[in-house]
């Protein structure tokens, strides 16, 4: 073979992260998911041609997320990134909770958790129901249809994170357009660094102010550190910012998601409608968090040592995808996992992750999840969609998150 002439890509690998049908845009890639009876660890090939290990079965997805060996460094060679965007600027990457490993993470991790003790997010499920209740009367006194994502799914956690961060909700236009850099496919490198640093100035100009005159938020925690000389200010404005994003980014789509797949499903609807239980709630909400996991693109991760799972050899140095959706659709740990399921035994799904790197603010997002789903639908029971299912825009599969641009609604 000439020197300029390229090997064809192996067909027997599979082209990660796949594409969605169009007909069951819940769904995880069906080619993905198959994966899981015939090789739940196997190669996959990504964007930039690098073939990493895929583990896709529920049970491996635990021993690789929990396993010292595998390390979320982004700086070794072979880590596999889930776009160009990010490999291109992972230089640059400073140490998160999302890239540090052992005692840095523990550090980390340490400072973020103190908001989002389960004790500290049950005492705001009042606050979360009055802003919920508000925001659907406000639906109910305005015009139909209306767009459930701005009327209800991305005011409610932005309105919730606000309040516990301590970033005025007067300037959430302002961080929801630029924070929705992080989870986009189709941003340029450019985008994303001037969404950073324009969220990122905001955030320290807060912080420097709330060390001026401190109140009880979490961005003041932060700042108190600053001034004790635990944490720099550069540190800190990262942290805001990991916070920011993920505190309403994810419960939005899961909103949206959700919603729509109960409209699409209206016996499991019913169910959950008619129900005054919260404990059937609640089991719903991880029935749903299931289906339709959000952090779609996988957990990326790189082998320190070489790791003997499922029959096969992660070397060294190999890079690792683990789809979260292919877990939760994993027929091993779910029967019947295209069956939606509201009485579905699901909390021990990885909607989350799984190990030291899980959500930070899953109890915050399932409290909303749970005040949401019920009380929407019980305070309006004729909710429908207001243009055909097959009209509405899914996010793609190569997208960080799922979710649904726009979901209009009518009663």
């Amino acid at each position: 073979m000439a020197e300029t002439e390229l090997a064809a890509p192996d067909p027997e690998i599979f082209d990660y992260p796949g594409v969605k049908d169009s007909k069951c845009p819940f769904a995880p890639p069906a080619g993905l998911v198959a994966l899981n009876g015939k090789a739940p660890v196997t190669r996959g090939r990504i964007f930039d041609g690098s073939t990493p290990w895929l583990v896709t079965g529920h049970a491996a997805q635990r021993v690789i997320l929990s396993d010292p060996r595998v390390s979320s460094d982004d700086k070794q060679p072979g880590f596999p990134f889930p776009n160009q965007v990010m490999k291109e600027t992972h230089h640059h990457h400073p140490l998160t909770i999302f890239n540090a490993d052992g005692a840095d993470h523990t550090r980390i991790r340490r400072m973020m958790t103190a908001p989002f003790t389960r004790n500290r997010m049950e005492k705001l499920r009042p606050d979360i129901q009055r802003f919920t209740d508000e925001l659907i009367d406000k639906m109910l006194a305005g015009p139909k249809p209306v767009d459930l994502v701005t009327a209800l799914s991305l005011p409610l956690p932005s309105l919730m994170i606000c309040a516990l961060l301590g970033v005025p909700y007067e300037d959430h236009d302002f961080f929801q357009e630029h924070a929705s850099y992080a989870t986009r496919s189709d941003k340029t490198v450019e985008e994303q660094q001037a969404a950073n640093a324009a969220l990122g100035g905001y955030l320290a100009g807060l912080l420097q102010a709330k060390m001026e005159e401190p109140t009880d938020d979490v961005v003041s925690d932060f700042a108190t550190r600053i001034k004790a000389g635990e944490i720099t200010l550069p540190d800190a404005t990262l942290l805001c910012m990991i916070l920011l994003i993920a505190g309403h980014e994810t419960s939005s789509s899961m909103i949206t998601l959700g919603t729509a797949l109960l409209l699409e499903n209206p016996e499991q609807l019913a169910l959950l409608r008619e129900t005054d239980d919260p404990k059937v709630v609640a089991n719903a909400v991880e029935e749903i968090l299931r289906y339709v996991t959000v952090p779609q693109l996988g957990q990326r991760r790189i082998a320190r040592e070489d790791i003997e799972i499922e029959g096969v050899t992660i070397k060294a140095g190999e890079g690792i995808v683990v789809p979260l959706p292919a877990g939760n659709w994993d027929p091993a740990a779910f029967p019947e996992p295209e069956k939606f399921d509201i009485g579905r035994e699901a909390r021990h799904h990885h909607a989350f992750a799984w190990g030291i790197h899980q959500c930070l603010g899953q109890q915050l997002a399932r409290i909303e999840l749970q005040v949401v789903y019920g009380t929407l639908y019980r305070r309006i029971p004729t909710l429908s969609l207001a243009v055909p299912f097959e009209e509405l825009s899914f996010r793609t599969a190569d997208d960080l998150a799922g979710g649904i641009r726009a979901l209009p609604v009518t009663w």
